[in-house]
C-alpha cells in the first residue's frame, strides 16, 4: 500500500500592521476609551461626591423656623464662599437683598404693579441648626411673584483638600398667596424640584466654571412631601453635586 501523500497548509502570520490587526486594535482602544469616560470616571466622581465628609449626617429638608419642614435639598456647590458668589453671579442669579421692613414693603408694592425686583429678599430657612448662609434668585420678566430662587448652607466640614461644601435647596416660586400652614402671606413653589435643580446646573455649567457635576443616587429616601408653605413637592431623589473650578 502505497503512502498517502498529505498537503501542508503553511501558518499565517500577522502583522500589527495587517488591516485586520489595525481593525482590532482601534476597536479595543475605543471600547477601553468608552468604558472610562462614561462608567469608570462617572462612578469616580459620584463617589468622591458621596464620600466629602459635607454630607456626613445631612438632613434631606431644611426647617423654618418653627421647625415646620421646608424646602428639600437638592443642590451642592464644592468651593469656597467667594468662588460660589463669583459663579452665581456670573450664572446671572442675584445675591438677595435681606429681609427688612424696607424691602418688604418694596416687594409689596412691585408685586401689586408688576414691576421686577431682581434682588428681592428670600424667607429663612434653616439647617445644621442657623439659617442660610447665602441666597440667590433668578427673576422671571417683570413679575416677583415669579421666580428662581436658592438658599445655601455651609456644611460643617471640608474634604480632605480643604475645600468647603455649600448644601442648597433651589425651587421655582410661581405665584404669592398665604400659608396652608401658618396663614402668612409666602411665595408658592412649582412642585418638580428636579426641573430646578438641572436649571441652575445648566445656568453654573454655562459660566465655564464647573470642573466636573455628579448626581448622588438615593440622597433622598423620601422622595415627596411638603414645604413650610404647605406646598408639595417631588423628586427623583437624586442631589446635584457641582465642583467649582479654582478662580483664574
Amino acid at each position: 500500500m502505497e503512502p498517502t501523500e498529505t498537503t501542508t497548509v503553511p501558518k499565517r502570520h500577522w502583522r500589527w500592521y495587517h488591516p485586520k490587526c489595525l481593525v482590532v486594535i482601534v476597536c479595543t482602544v475605543l471600547a477601553a476609551w468608552l468604558v472610562v469616560a462614561y462608567v469608570v470616571l462617572p462612578l469616580a466622581w459620584q463617589e468622591y461626591a458621596q464620600r466629602h465628609p459635607g454630607l456626613d449626617n445631612v438632613s434631606g429638608v431644611t426647617l423654618t423656623k418653627d421647625g415646620i419642614p421646608g424646602d428639600p435639598l437638592n443642590v451642592a456647590l464644592v468651593g469656597d464662599e467667594a468662588r460660589v458668589k463669583a459663579v452665581m453671579q456670573a450664572a446671572r442669579w442675584n445675591v438677595a437683598d435681606p429681609l427688612g421692613f424696607r424691602s418688604d414693603v418694596k416687594i409689596a408694592a412691585d408685586t401689586v404693579l408688576h414691576r421686577s425686583y431682581a434682588d428681592a429678599p428670600v424667607s429663612n430657612l434653616y439647617l445644621f441648626g442657623r439659617k442660610e448662609d447665602l441666597a440667590f434668585e433668578q427673576p422671571v420678566g417683570n413679575d416677583p411673584r415669579r421666580r428662581h430662587h436658592v438658599r445655601f448652607w455651609r456644611a460643617e466640614k471640608t474634604d480632605s483638600a480643604g475645600r468647603p461644601l455649600f448644601l442648597g435647596a433651589v425651587t421655582f416660586d410661581q405665584r404669592v398667596g398665604l400659608s396652608h400652614d401658618t396663614g402668612q402671606i409666602t411665595h408658592h413653589i412649582a412642585p418638580d424640584v428636579d426641573t430646578e435643580r438641572d436649571h441652575l446646573m445648566r445656568t453654573l455649567a454655562d459660566t465655564g466654571s464647573v470642573a466636573d457635576t455628579c448626581y448622588v443616587d438615593d440622597f433622598h429616601k423620601i422622595r415627596a412631601g411638603h414645604n413650610g408653605g404647605g406646598d408639595p413637592w417631588h423628586t427623583d431623589g437624586r442631589l446635584a453635586v457641582a465642583t467649582l473650578t479654582e478662580p483664574p
